[in-house]
Protein backbone atom coordinates (compact mmCIF):
# COMPACT_ATOMS: atom_id res chain seq x y z
CA UNK A 1 0.00 0.00 0.00
CA UNK A 2 3.01 2.64 0.71
CA UNK A 3 4.33 2.28 -2.84
CA UNK A 4 0.97 2.65 -4.17
CA UNK A 5 0.39 5.79 -1.93
CA UNK A 6 4.08 7.00 -2.40
CA UNK A 7 4.09 9.87 -5.06
CA UNK A 8 7.75 8.90 -6.27
CA UNK A 9 7.11 5.85 -8.93
CA UNK A 10 9.64 3.91 -11.14
CA UNK A 11 7.62 3.98 -13.92
CA UNK A 12 5.91 7.88 -13.19
CA UNK A 13 1.72 7.93 -13.22
CA UNK A 14 2.10 10.67 -15.82
CA UNK A 15 3.04 8.47 -18.70
CA UNK A 16 -0.11 7.18 -20.25
CA UNK A 17 -0.44 3.33 -19.65
CA UNK A 18 2.84 2.54 -18.28
CA UNK A 19 2.79 4.80 -15.50
CA UNK A 20 0.42 2.41 -14.25
CA UNK A 21 2.35 -1.02 -15.51
CA UNK A 22 4.79 -0.96 -12.62
CA UNK A 23 1.88 -0.40 -10.14
CA UNK A 24 -0.35 -3.23 -11.54
CA UNK A 25 2.51 -5.67 -11.51
CA UNK A 26 3.06 -5.09 -7.31
CA UNK A 27 -0.71 -5.13 -6.63
CA UNK A 28 -0.96 -8.75 -8.81
CA UNK A 29 2.04 -9.67 -7.19
CA UNK A 30 1.30 -8.58 -3.43
CA UNK A 31 -2.44 -10.23 -3.86
CA UNK A 32 -0.88 -13.90 -5.43
CA UNK A 33 1.49 -13.90 -2.54
CA UNK A 34 -1.20 -13.35 0.37
CA UNK A 35 -3.56 -16.00 -1.58
CA UNK A 36 -0.68 -18.32 -2.09
CA UNK A 37 0.93 -18.15 1.00
CA UNK A 38 -1.95 -17.72 3.52
CA UNK A 39 -4.35 -20.11 4.22
CA UNK A 40 -7.81 -19.71 2.81
CA UNK A 41 -9.62 -20.13 6.07
CA UNK A 42 -7.47 -17.60 7.57
CA UNK A 43 -8.09 -14.79 4.81
CA UNK A 44 -12.18 -15.94 5.45
CA UNK A 45 -11.64 -15.67 9.51
CA UNK A 46 -10.16 -12.27 8.94
CA UNK A 47 -12.57 -10.61 6.39
CA UNK A 48 -15.40 -8.38 7.20
CA UNK A 49 -16.77 -7.11 4.34
CA UNK A 50 -19.29 -9.46 1.86
CA UNK A 51 -18.45 -11.80 -0.51
CA UNK A 52 -15.75 -14.61 -0.61
CA UNK A 53 -12.47 -13.28 -0.53
CA UNK A 54 -10.48 -15.83 -2.23
CA UNK A 55 -12.92 -15.36 -5.32
CA UNK A 56 -12.50 -11.25 -5.07
CA UNK A 57 -8.74 -11.63 -4.49
CA UNK A 58 -8.43 -14.12 -8.12
CA UNK A 59 -10.76 -11.78 -10.10
CA UNK A 60 -8.52 -8.89 -9.07
CA UNK A 61 -5.77 -10.80 -10.43
CA UNK A 62 -7.15 -11.50 -13.71
CA UNK A 63 -8.18 -7.82 -14.10
CA UNK A 64 -5.34 -6.70 -13.53
CA UNK A 65 -3.64 -9.67 -15.60
CA UNK A 66 -5.61 -8.58 -18.21
CA UNK A 67 -4.17 -4.81 -18.69
CA UNK A 68 -0.65 -6.12 -18.36
CA UNK A 69 1.72 -6.52 -21.23
CA UNK A 70 1.99 -10.38 -21.91
CA UNK A 71 5.43 -10.34 -20.95
CA UNK A 72 4.99 -9.18 -17.37
CA UNK A 73 1.56 -11.17 -17.14
CA UNK A 74 3.87 -14.09 -17.40
CA UNK A 75 6.22 -13.25 -15.60
CA UNK A 76 3.60 -12.40 -12.93
CA UNK A 77 1.28 -15.37 -13.41
CA UNK A 78 3.68 -17.98 -14.98
CA UNK A 79 5.70 -18.01 -11.52
CA UNK A 80 2.83 -18.92 -9.57
CA UNK A 81 1.27 -20.77 -11.56
CA UNK A 82 4.46 -23.67 -12.10
CA UNK A 83 4.95 -23.32 -8.33
CA UNK A 84 1.20 -23.69 -7.41
CA UNK A 85 -0.66 -25.90 -10.44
Amino acid sequence: MAYLLNPVDFIPDMIPFFGMVDDLYLVALALLRLLYHTDEQVLQDHWEGEGDIVAIIKRLVELGAKVLPPRVREAVLGSFETKHA
